[in-house]
């Protein structure tokens, strides 16, 4: 069984971070959205794996996954020269795909859980075309929603309606057989231009091909907006981070809760309450941190106090008496100016320079 992960797409939502970068690049807890996504399918048993990239951000995605080796998986690369769909997505990998069943995942999805058990099962089950994870929410109108039968087959698929017949949303995690390919052949463009994924799927189920549904009932989050990516954080972090101490911690500092400090770093004369993810090489010096925060490889962070937010590698913090509920891009810069302000929200881009009056 093979898997091909869907990494194109422009970020529009999370700009300006995504000016300069990939969205399934932007870190939780320090990793980045995609190596999630990469762990969740090897774990899965699934070692063959396309990675459908965009001319705008493949370069950086390519350098950063590399060919696959670190999770000893092998990872080949496909280009989506525009961004025409996710169907289209896919049938530019068809010829690798082959004949085999595979998954098809969504590069910028996060769920707690593993896929191993539904992998599994449709594999083993030849009678199924198709499977897919739905989530119950709370505004099915956002998304492509399921109808599914009381035996679990999905019976009819709607692209964000007006009156949701259902609350089960399609997550961006997908089982598929070859069979697939005809049924995109036979869709058109939507009104947006696009070959969309729930179209081929609904072909199938026109065509009476068996779609199974696969309920999520643990946590799914979207990292599209600043504060679905705070959430991820925090999700990712209470859910997952273990202690783990591997840089130096002086004796002026305190430590609690759920902490991991990365190799070369060094926390001074400061307060970290986990749950706290510390990169390499980052520089704590009489500082607050925590909870629910995230500091990058390289971050320097002095007389100042953070907390619940995501701090990029690169970024200098300095004399700031509260930053919180913010996302800062690499090598931003914050220290005081002339205004006053006890707390700060931010969501900063990279190279950015932003200052604050120091009180």
């Amino acid at each position: 069984m093979k898997a091909v992960v869907l990494s194109g797409g422009s970020g529009t939502r999370l700009r300006p971070l995504t000016y300069t970068g990939a969205k399934q690049l932007v870190p939780v807890a320090n990793k980045p959205i995609l190596f999630y996504v990469i762990e969740n399918i090897v774990a899965a048993g699934i070692v063959d794996i396309a990675v459908v990239v965009a001319p705008e951000t493949g370069r950086e995605v390519m350098d950063t996954v590399g060919d696959g080796s670190r999770w000893n998986a092998r990872i080949r690369y496909f280009w989506q020269e525009k961004p025409l769909g996710l169907a289209h997505a896919l049938w530019i990998a068809r010829e690798y795909l082959d004949k085999d069943p595979f998954v098809m995942y969504l590069g910028d999805n996060l769920i707690g859980c593993r896929i191993t058990e539904e992998v599994r099962q449709f594999r083993e089950d030849p009678r199924l075309a198709a499977s897919i994870f739905l989530k119950s929410v709370s505004n099915p109108r956002a998304f492509g929603v399921a109808v599914v039968s009381e035996g679990g087959d999905v019976v009819e698929l709607i692209e964000k309606p007006e009156d949701p017949p259902s609350d089960l949303a399609l997550v961006g995690i997908y089982l598929f057989r070859p069979s697939i390919f005809d049924a995109i052949s036979r869709i058109k463009p939507s009104r947006r231009g696009e070959l969309e994924i729930t179209d081929a799927i609904s072909e199938q189920l026109q065509a009476g091909l068996q779609v199974k549904s696969n309920i999520v009932n643990t946590w799914w989050l979207d990292t599209g907006k600043k504060d679905d990516l705070l959430l991820a954080n925090d999700t990712v972090m209470d859910e997952w981070l273990v202690t783990d101490i591997r840089g130096s911690v002086d004796e002026a500092s305190r430590v609690t809760g759920r902490v991991d400090v990365g190799a070369g770093a060094v926390v001074a004369e400061s307060i970290v309450r986990g749950p706290v993810v510390i990169g390499e090489g980052a520089r704590l010096s009489r500082a607050v941190i925590g909870p629910f925060t995230a500091i990058g490889p390289g971050v320097v962070i002095e007389r100042s106090s953070v907390d619940h937010s995501v701090i990029m590698e690169g970024c200098v913090i300095r004399d700031i008496s509260r930053l919180e509920n913010s996302v800062l891009g690499r090598r931003v810069h914050v220290r005081p100016t002339s205004t006053n302000h006890d707390t700060i929200s931010l969501m900063v881009g990279d190279d950015c320079l932003v200052e604050v009056k120091k009180r």
